[in-house]
């Protein structure tokens, strides 16, 4: 074997860490990073922007719980790469990026393109560290993975200058270690058991963390048994699917919601695998009255209106079970989930064969409901529409809808669905967004094609910042400085070597959709939206008075 340099290390720890795919733009200062890589099995997925890049990373992280990877230049690179870098690092999906930088003897004078990228990521990673000498890439390699990957996962940075990146080195990849699970103590989990046999109206509220832990099938056994209704977050759809008597869908609205009752009866909130960061408790526990069982991996966040009266931290599935066989509640009647969840589903079956024309965000999401499989996956980009899909798009099982909860950054859907056809060739993937969020990264259905990942894109089409216009109506009476207008999506499409299509009437909806999913190349849908909806929605909200269900 000839000579190594410090690039071609790299690639190899990347390779021992089983990285599949880097996604990332080419560029002076990672030249030999990307030389390394020609000859590895990892795949280099060339995008066209950054923001592009640190996304798909960023989903398939969150998808396969490995972290992904995603690769810039120094400068303009590295600042284009944060965005997604502080979407995976909030809402807890591993990620490592990768910089080039300018060589180590020119960064104590002012130089071209030069930023100190180690302290501008340090607000949002885990962890970061320049390599300034070759011998340390396979420690910092396995220190940036292992951290990535540990709860809670989220983002690091590994900053490579180019002159060390071409110097010779000795040295292998370090040995992966498997993370053993932790296990709760017996005096919480019979606290935990005993709290929750006395209680009269418990809740549990179901987070990320869940889904992370891989713990859906425990929690579904453990509410069914005890007779527990749950609420899901928007980050925590699927961990029991929505079809069961005792789900009350998600919950995580800013205003008032039929949910809401749920919460303001309940005498016990279980929550498990919750994120704080997805779904305020000031905005569930106002007054820090209710009192509430905490269910995770690690330790709670302090919060003055989540001061859990048992902590229950270690393994997620583990802690159900023990407290399943400790606990009991024959005969404890839910009447209030009952009495909720009828109202929920009357409520999304009313949409069923709606006629509006531009289309209701009720109908847009039902339809797409009926038309994906139970294991397919839609992505959400953020905006008006990503309130609709969190409240009306319901999940069978976890990681079929993704939504971007902590940092929530638009512009994630088109490159999300790059990375979930990926990780699952044989599902159908649809990226639901806005015509803002779309012309945020629509450059990256290019990158789509020439990965060939076809999956469709649905558009909810509203010539605005539908979200904003929705805030500032119900704050201040009327909208300023949301408006625009769009280019012919299908043409668009088209110019691409896509298909097009645009939906001229609520019949439409759903063959298109079908008629597009069988797409070999990705496709997009322009869908005209009538969000005269999301104010009907703030009144109703105002005049909400939750019934006491007996």
């Amino acid at each position: 074997m000839g000579e190594m340099n410090t690039a071609e290390l790299l690639v190899k720890c990347l390779e021992n860490e089983g990285v599949e795919y880097i996604f990332g733009l080419p560029g002076e200062e990672n030249l030999h990073i990307l030389e390394a890589l020609k000859d590895s099995s990892i795949q280099f997925i060339t995008t066209r922007h950054e923001q592009g890049a640190a996304f798909m990373a960023d989903v398939y992280g969150r998808l396969t719980g490995k972290a992904g990877v995603c690769l810039s230049t120094l400068g303009p690179g590295a600042t284009n790469l944060m965005t997604g870098v502080a979407d995976a690092n909030l809402d807890g999906a591993p990620l490592v990026a990768i910089t080039g930088q300018v060589g180590t003897d020119r960064m104590h004078i002012e130089s071209h393109q030069y930023l100190d990228l180690v302290a501008m990521f340090a607000p949002v990673t885990k962890w970061n560290k320049q390599i300034v000498r070759p011998s340390i890439t396979p420690e910092i390699t396995r220190k940036a993975f292992k951290l990535a990957q540990s709860e809670k996962p989220g983002a690091v940075h590994i900053d490579l200058p180019e002159n060390i990146a071409a110097m010779p080195v000795e040295g292998k990849p370090l040995k992966r270690d498997a993370q053993e699970k932790t296990y709760a103590s017996y005096r919480s989990l019979n606290a935990a058991a005993m709290a929750i046999s006395k209680a009269k109206n418990p809740l549990i509220l179901v987070g990320n963390g869940t889904i992370r832990a891989q713990a859906s099938e425990a929690l579904t056994e453990f509410a069914t048994t005890l007779n527990i209704p749950v609420a899901n977050t928007f980050m925590g759809k699927g961990a029991v699917p929505y079809t069961h008597p005792l789900s009350l869908w998600t919950v995580g609205l800013q205003q008032r919601d039929v949910i809401t009752c749920a919460f303001e009866q309940s005498d016990l909130v279980i929550a498990v695998g919750y994120d704080l960061i997805e779904y305020s408790p000031k905005k569930w526990n106002p007054e820090g009255s209710t009192p509430i069982i905490h269910i995770g991996m690690e330790p709670a966040e302090i919060d003055s209106s989540y001061i859990p009266s048992v902590e229950v931290v270690g393994d997620i599935s583990d802690s159900l079970m023990d407290i399943l066989k400790r606990a009991d509640r024959q005969g404890k009647s839910t009447s209030v989930a009952t009495g909720v969840r009828t109202q929920l589903v009357t409520e999304y079956e009313n949409y069923a064969h709606d006629e509006g024309f531009p289309i209701k965000p009720q109908k847009i999401i039902y339809d797409l409901r009926q038309v994906m499989g139970p294991e397919d996956i839609v992505i959400s980009d953020v905006g008006a529409h990503k309130m609709w899909m969190a409240r009306h798009y319901h999940s069978d099982s976890p990681n079929t809808c993704l939504i971007s909860n902590g940092f929530a950054a638009m512009g994630i859907a088109i490159p999300g669905a790059i990375a979930a056809k990926l990780v699952a060739p044989d599902k159908r993937v649809v990226a639901v967004t806005g015509d803002g969020g779309f012309m945020m990264n629509c450059q990256e259905l290019e990158t789509a094609l020439r990965a060939g990942t076809p999956f469709v894109t649905l558009i909810f089409n509203d010539n605005g910042y539908g979200l904003i216009e929705w805030k500032q109506i119900n704050q201040f009476g009327q909208s300023s400085f949301i408006k625009f207008t769009n280019p012919d999506f299908v043409k668009f499409a088209e110019s691409m070597g896509l298909k097009g299509y645009r939906v001229e009437s609520a019949d439409d909806l759903v063959p298109t959709l079908k008629t597009a999913l069988e797409q070999g190349v990705p496709a997009v849908i322009d869908c005209p939206v009538d969000y005269e909806e999301n104010i009907r929605f703030s009144q109703k909200a105002g005049d909400l008075s939750c019934k006491i269900w007996e």
